[in-house]
């Protein structure tokens, strides 16, 4: 099994995850962060992983903390399950509409951690969560699961929509990235580690 239980307790956040790269989509979430809660639902739905998500962090100050820490830790869950990555496809690239918004996400397992986003988000806030912690997210999961994560929204005008096709993008192009391909013997790389 290709899983990960990983925590992390600092003076700001206690994040607990338990996640599989190999799962059925099942999710057990709380974050104390109604949106990211519905953002990680739908990440682990549509990348066909299992996760138990538990978060309990400082957000009667705001949101920052915890959501920053999630992406930390989920990033550390990521890299775990994928091991030495033999038999990776390695790279993954998925387009997912969202009503008006258009997302794309493409992803190369290297242990080179980048994150290109090229994301105009029309409003500062989507309820109590502000959209700019998307990209605070993302950031600290392509460094801590060691992967190069372009995201490109190629339209949209509504920002929920826009913010809930990048994770359906996300998930589906991990999914890829991640999968096992029977024709690939050992390493995709030719340097022979992508760790």
């Amino acid at each position: 099994m290709r899983q990960a239980e990983i925590k992390r307790n600092t003076n700001e956040t206690k994040v607990a995850i338990n996640f599989s790269l190999d799962g059925e989509g099942k999710s057990t979430i709380d974050t104390g962060v109604p949106f990211m809660d519905h953002m990680l639902d739908l990440f682990i739905k549509h990348g066909l992983f299992d996760g138990d998500i538990k978060a309990d962090g400082d957000t009667h100050i705001d949101d920052h903390h915890t959501t920053e820490d999630i992406g930390i830790v989920l990033g550390q869950a990521v890299k775990e399950a994928l091991g030495d990555k033999k038999g990776i496809r390695r790279y993954g690239n998925a387009f997912v509409p969202m009503d008006d918004a258009l997302a794309q996400v493409v992803i190369d397992c290297s242990n080179r951690p980048h994150l290109e986003f090229r994301c105009e988000l029309p409003n500062e806030k989507v309820g109590t969560f502000d959209t700019e912690l998307v990209q605070e997210f993302l950031w600290k999961f392509a460094l801590e699961a060691r992967m190069n994560v372009h995201v490109i929204v190629h339209y949209g005008k509504n920002t929920h929509h826009i913010i809930e096709a990048v994770f359906k993008a996300l998930a589906r192009a991990l999914d890829e990235a991640t999968g096992i391909d029977p024709r690939v013997k050992g390493v995709p790389s030719t340097k022979g580690l992508l760790t």
